[in-house]
């Protein structure tokens, strides 16, 4: 290369860093902004990442992380040879599974019908009603779904044996217990992502409507052809993130609902991990777990953007 070609690049290098540093420093207020959120990823997302090393040694606590012996895939090994770890991925997957089928479509659809309500009253009151459980802890409404399901006092069961039936522990049967969690969380995050498909919505050129009503196309026509197609990009990136999250299914939910009676439905691999962890203080064996549940996760999450991709969307990376 010429040095007038190097000059060149340096020059060019030089341009990019000092066109950097003014854009920095005219948008300082919103760079500060961001410090806070930097800060809290640092220390509780990026720093700790080495602890995952744990997941490939014989720790022992009073040793430390540095001093642990080093077994390799050990842990892993133990973990596919493991029944309880098939039981806990299946009821991982087949849980996220069902969230995504039903509680997915019902925020859209939601959206939707609020959108074509024109009184705004109604409207903005139903709007409230649908999101204010999204503002409870899992702890509240744990409490609730304990409350309706109790076989002795619970509105349900009252109901039930009102009519002749025998009262039924919903929370410790293994048929309704799957149910009973992708319910609850739909009655609590439906609200939540209505109003982003809601926000989606006010994007729409109200023109598009008229030309189809002059058109002659009906409500449904309407939807179809023209509300759908222009929130499909939202409904895209939203579905790539449930995707990636496809392997959390909520520990506290699960948490404060489950009960030995229903493990074998209801483990999941965050009250897996917890037990493991914490209770049994098996904390290399819970890493690994953890681990092998991340990469599971950031998998399927590059899979589903690479295939929007492919579709003409522009996923989230």
């Amino acid at each position: 290369m010429s040095s007038v070609a190097v000059k060149n690049v340096k020059s060019s290098g030089l341009k990019k860093q000092k066109g950097v540093l003014e854009h920095i420093m005219l948008n300082k207020s919103l760079y500060i902004l961001l410090v806070p959120g930097l800060i809290y990823y640092l220390i509780f997302y990026y720093f700790p990442m080495y602890g995952v090393t744990m997941a490939f040694k014989d720790f022992d606590m009073f040793s430390g992380l540095f001093s642990s012996e080093w077994v390799g895939l050990l842990h892993f090994k133990n973990l596919f040879t493991s029944e309880t770890f098939f039981k806990v991925f299946r009821n991982s997957i087949l849980i996220s599974i069902y969230k995504l089928f039903f509680n997915f479509p019902v925020p859209i659809v939601l959206a939707i019908l609020l959108n074509e309500v024109k009184n705004i009253y109604f409207k903005k009151s139903i709007q409230t009603i649908v999101y204010l459980p999204y503002f409870l802890s899992w702890v509240v409404i744990a409490g609730i779904v304990i409350n309706l399901l109790s076989p002795s006092t619970g509105v349900v069961n009252t109901l039930l044996k009102s009519m002749g039936h025998e009262p039924i522990n919903f929370l410790a049967n293994k048929s309704y217990f799957r149910s009973i969690i992708v319910l609850s969380d739909l009655w609590r995050t439906m609200g939540w992502n209505t109003v982003i498909y809601l926000a989606a919505l006010t994007g729409v050129d109200p023109e598009l409507y008229e030309s189809a009503r002059i058109d002659g196309a009906g409500r449904f026509h309407q939807i179809t052809r023209i509300t759908l197609p222009c929130i499909r990009s939202t409904i895209i990136v939203l579905l790539l993130l449930k995707v990636g999250n496809i392997m959390n299914n909520g520990f506290e939910q699960i948490f404060m609902l489950y009960n030995p009676m229903v493990y074998e439905v209801g483990d999941v691999f965050e009250t897996y991990v917890y037990r493991l962890g914490l209770v049994e203080a098996r904390y290399d064996f819970s890493t690994a777990v953890g681990l092998f549940k991340s990469v599971i996760a950031f998998i399927m999450l590059v899979g589903a953007n690479t295939l929007a991709r492919k579709f003409g969307e522009r996923g989230i990376f």
